[in-house]
């Protein structure tokens, strides 16, 4: 089953569970801002992209408001910490995972 990993507040997010939801696919929801992510939910994530640089939102408000552009850090750290600073929606099933709302991930998978 294909799980959505988000923030209601992120429009990418509402994006893409009105078109799952449009479409009947079987989906799960995870609200950042309420469930924690385990160690095993990281991982699948981290290793699915090339570096955890990329999943950064560098337009995120924990981003800007913390002054990230100026600082040194690692990014896996920073997200494990501070979800909030993710590309949203983060997309995962069978192993592989999608940072940002890609419709071609999800129609490859069905």
């Amino acid at each position: 089953m294909l799980e959505v990993i988000g923030s209601m507040k992120s429009r990418d997010t509402q994006k893409a569970l009105r078109y799952l939801k449009e479409r009947r696919i079987p989906f799960q929801f995870v609200d950042i801002a309420k469930a924690e992510l385990g160690e095993k939910v990281w991982n699948s994530i981290f290793s699915s992209v090339d570096s955890p640089d990329v999943l950064v939102d560098r337009d995120s408000r924990y981003y800007k408001d913390n002054g990230c552009a100026y600082m040194e850090y690692d990014a896996r750290e920073l997200l494990i910490g501070h979800p909030e600073a993710m590309v949203l929606p983060v997309l995962r099933n069978r192993g592989k995972a999608r940072a940002g709302w890609d419709e071609g991930f999800v129609e490859e998978l069905s």
